[in-house]
């Protein structure tokens, strides 16, 4: 017996977000894939009427802590791991990401806190609800290493050999330099989140520095080994000094995550290094460390992927508001979010409206709120041509 014939999914009367223009098409995608564009509109029955709207790449995320956050959404509240994993997975789609790399961290002094605790059963769950198709967004994991932190090769050890693994990027959160080099915006961060009195932060203040000279050195070494042999984007974080940037690029990082300076940044594309910054740092206009702002590198051509980092529906904000403020094309911001995130880690099969590409889809309208700004709003999301939102 014959397999029925599965017909195309045809999106018509859309404004095709394409990766140099944007145009009123029709996209037909079948089997999953992008089959063919077509400019101007379909009048064929069962055709998917957007309405104007635009339909762009489904987006993909190399950096969010949001995983983290509903696994433990309360200091020392642990939830458990499949409602949580469901409710990030819910709200990544939601915020129209298709790909994301669930950034978990590895490595932190007091085992009750997230980042101090065992992996395996959260690998696992992944694992698992991946297998069976049931997430919304495909998942991948990014592994963010804390330098310093004495258990931080312990606590990699179930990530060993793990094929979901496509970025691992190396963190010193030590006070005094990088993200936290103004002590005052570190006293300020780590009091408010932590409750820590001030006595006790210069307490861990000086522990840190302790630690750094320790473990910092010799667990740099390893996980540059192990991105190098296993083939796995490697990125820095927090480049403050062009010292910083020529380190990580030398040891063979190909991505520089949230530099803090102007220099760094500029480092980093004089190296021909992939240059991440944050979502929430667009929307709110600065970052939250005080560091350099993403708008003022993004006008001086020194940003070349957004992460939504911990909010996943700052990425459509932040794009738009990168058209007002920094002189960008939707088209070129829709690149931060999807073409260029997916080459970093490998996936050339995504990020783009194009025949052959997968038919990871947003349906996204820009409204005028009544104080004159542009809010985008996700309409609907289909991940290999199944809709998902």
């Amino acid at each position: 017996m014959n397999s029925p014939t599965v017909s195309p999914t045809i999106f018509t009367n859309a404004r095709l977000v394409l990766d140099d223009e944007v145009v009123t098409g029709t996209l037909y995608s079948h089997g999953g894939t992008i089959e063919r564009i077509d400019q101007g509109t379909s009048a064929i029955s069962g055709a998917i009427d957007l309405q104007g709207d635009y339909l762009m790449p489904g987006m993909v995320e190399v950096h969010t802590d949001n995983f983290e956050r509903h696994l433990m959404p309360r200091p020392k509240v642990r939830w458990d791991d499949a409602p949580a994993l469901l409710a990030h997975d819910a709200e990544i789609a939601a915020a129209g990401i298709t790909t994301v790399l669930d950034a978990l961290g590895v490595g932190e002094a007091d085992p009750e806190s997230v980042r101090g605790s065992e992996w395996n059963s959260v690998l696992d769950c992944v694992t698992e609800f991946s297998e069976r198709g049931t997430l919304r967004a495909d998942h991948l994991l990014h592994v963010r290493c804390e330098l310093p932190a004495p258990n931080t090769l312990e606590l990699f050890a179930p990530f060993v050999g793990n094929p979901m693994v496509r970025m691992i990027s190396l963190m010193d959160h030590t006070p005094g330099q990088r993200q936290w080099e103004n002590l005052e915006h570190a006293w300020i961060y780590f009091s408010g989140k932590k409750g820590w009195s001030r006595e006790k932060f210069d307490e861990r203040v000086a522990m840190s520095i302790e630690l750094q000279a320790l473990y910092a050195q010799p667990h740099r070494a390893y996980f540059t080994a192990y991105c190098n042999e296993h083939q796995i984007a490697l990125a820095s974080h927090d480049d403050t000094t062009v010292a910083h940037v020529e380190q990580a690029f030398a040891e063979g990082a190909t991505v520089c995550e949230f530099p803090t300076t102007v220099a760094a940044a500029q480092a980093a594309r004089d190296r021909n290094m992939l240059i991440i910054m944050g979502g929430p740092n667009v929307v709110r206009g600065g970052s939250h460390s005080g560091n350099v702002s993403a708008i003022e590198l993004a006008k001086l051509g020194l940003m070349d992927i957004l992460s939504s980092d911990y909010v996943p529906g700052s990425l459509l904000s932040a794009l738009v508001r990168l058209t007002e403020t920094a002189g960008l094309t939707l088209p070129q911001a829709v690149a931060l979010v999807s073409r260029n995130p997916a080459k970093s880690i490998g996936l050339h099969d995504r990020g783009s409206i194009a025949p052959e590409m997968r038919a990871d889809l947003v349906q996204m309208r820009i409204t005028t709120l009544s104080d004159g700004r542009q809010q985008p709003i996700v309409r609907a999301v289909w991940r290999g041509g199944v809709r998902v939102v």
